[in-house]
């Protein structure tokens, strides 16, 4: 099994010299977009449904809520996979893992794409979590590893801005490709996508080995490194309550009036992402605990404007922008604060925050339907004010480990 893999190892490693190696000041940028790219692809497979919800309830035959669990099921996939997968696979050379699961979301998206049964398109969504899970667990470790370490933090911002670059751009994007040439398009479109980043890949980023079977992670020890509980709760919760209005965002703006502006408001929700993405990315490095805090407060002051103003169309623009700056840069501030807390157990703790970040996906999308169908809609931003106040009180109270007001030095 290790033997194919380290046959490739030596045409990658002029890549990483060129990165890393001579010039230890710069960030190897092209490779750092590919896996931006590979974060953008992994999320926006996850989210895409949501802004082609319509369309594909009515090919699939089945009801709004019953395809909003598209969603759910890959999270899930993550969620049971990530952690003995991550286990499975520790000794796999880190390159052919991305590949590997790179080629799954090509496979999945197909497959789904194709799809006229309901319960086959929720296989392949399982797939592509299942794909998800290993993809997650390398990117953050993989953009730290092979960037100098006072630039690690900026690192891992460039490969998270995936995300937001996903939720500004590729679902309005996927919403009006399902608009005008149909949902199976969108998702041929991520094949496409991903085949071209296979190609990225296998030119541009440096190849790793995998760990030996005495450094591999032991999750339960994690656990005990002072940090590693609290950014974890925090990961759980401040997810849990994003997705809860997020996955229905599209439902919750017809609610209020706004049902043919989904695209609009996903798109100001995207650029103030991004806007955040950079600003964490250069500030992180001195500022976690204080952007992180920041970021609590933002995305409650946009639920609070949301759950009492939604009545006006400018206020609900205005909690569009405050909540993609509060959301853009978590992901890089909560997998930048797990790995400082975890230390030597770094490996594991992510593994546990793929894992509880999907759990929250899933458990938002769930969660989400079930308010709707009894509450309402309107619930929504209620329900992430009230999940927003203990994240906000255990970041405060993790002062010495977990959200320290000085980051560790390495």
């Amino acid at each position: 099994m290790s033997t194919s893999p380290d046959t490739t190892a030596a045409p990658a490693s002029p890549p990483a010299a060129a990165g890393g190696g001579d010039e230890p000041q710069k960030l190897p940028l092209f490779a750092l977009l590919a896996l931006a790219t590979a974060v953008f692809i992994t999320s926006l497979t996850e989210t895409l449904p949501a802004g082609l919800l319509p369309a594909m309830s009515k090919d699939l035959a089945v009801s709004e809520s019953a395809t909003g669990q598209t969603v759910t099921i890959y999270a899930l996939g993550t969620a049971l996979t990530a952690i003995p997968l991550t286990a499975a696979t520790a000794r796999w050379r880190r390159k052919r893992l991305l590949l590997a699961s790179m080629a799954g979301f090509a496979v999945a998206n197909t497959v789904t794409a194709v799809s006229s049964v309901y319960e086959v398109t929720m296989v392949a969504r399982f797939v592509a979590g299942v794909a998800a899970g290993l993809a997650w667990a390398l990117l953050a470790g993989y953009a730290r590893r092979m960037s100098p370490v006072h630039l690690q933090g900026k690192a891992i911002a460039i490969a998270m801005a995936g995300i937001p670059v996903a939720l500004s751009l590729g679902v309005p994007a996927g919403a009006f490709l399902g608009a005008q040439l149909g949902w199976r398009v969108a998702f041929f479109a991520m094949t496409g996508l991903t085949v071209l980043l296979l190609v990225w890949i296998s030119a541009a980023v440096p190849d790793y080995p995998g760990q030996e079977a005495g450094e591999r992670p032991k999750m339960l020890r994690a656990l005990k490194v002072p940090g590693v509980s609290p950014v974890l709760f925090v990961t759980l919760v401040f997810v849990l309550a994003h997705t809860i209005l997020y996955a229905y965002i599209a439902t919750f703006l017809d609610d209020v009036g706004l049902g043919g502006s989904t695209d609009l408001v996903l798109l100001v929700f995207g650029g103030a992402s991004l806007a955040s993405i950079w600003i964490v990315g250069a500030q992180i490095h001195r500022r976690l605990r204080a952007l992180t805090v920041v970021s609590t407060l933002l995305v409650a002051l946009a639920a609070a404007l949301l759950a009492v103003l939604s009545d006006s169309t400018a206020l609900v623009y205005v909690a569009a922008a405050l909540w993609g700056l509060g959301w853009g840069g978590v992901p890089t501030l909560l997998q930048t604060a797990v790995a400082d807390a975890g230390g030597e157990q770094a490996d594991s703790a992510q593994a546990m925050l793929v894992t509880l970040w999907n759990v929250a996906m899933a458990g938002g999308g769930i969660i989400g339907g079930v308010l709707l169908d009894t509450i309402g809609s309107e619930s929504f931003p209620w329900t992430v004010l009230l999940l927003l106040a203990p994240v906000l009180v255990v970041v405060l109270a993790a002062r010495a480990h977990g959200f320290p007001g000085k980051r560790p030095t390495a």
